[in-house]
């Protein structure tokens, strides 16, 4: 996955998130809303990747929005 492929991915996923039009209850509303569209992301995109890779970034996407968030203590991964 090149640079540019990560910062596409997420893009797209921050686009996705912000067209849910219902307004978050909470942080774990948000971060679920997060989840969900990467999940949506890797089934749909998984194929057109290296193996894992996809996977990764998401992952990594998502552990630092929940840190964001104040979900996670930041000394936790």
């Amino acid at each position: 996955m090149t640079s540019q492929n990560l910062l596409e991915v997420s893009a797209r996923l921050q686009e996705a998130v912000e067209r849910i039009t219902d307004p978050p209850d909470n942080a774990e509303d948000i971060y679920d809303r997060f989840e969900m569209t990467a999940i949506a992301i890797l089934d749909s995109e998984h194929e057109n990747y290296p193996e894992g890779d996809l996977s990764r970034h998401l992952e990594a996407i998502l552990s630092a929005k929940r840190r964001g968030l104040g979900l996670e203590p930041f000394g936790e991964i």
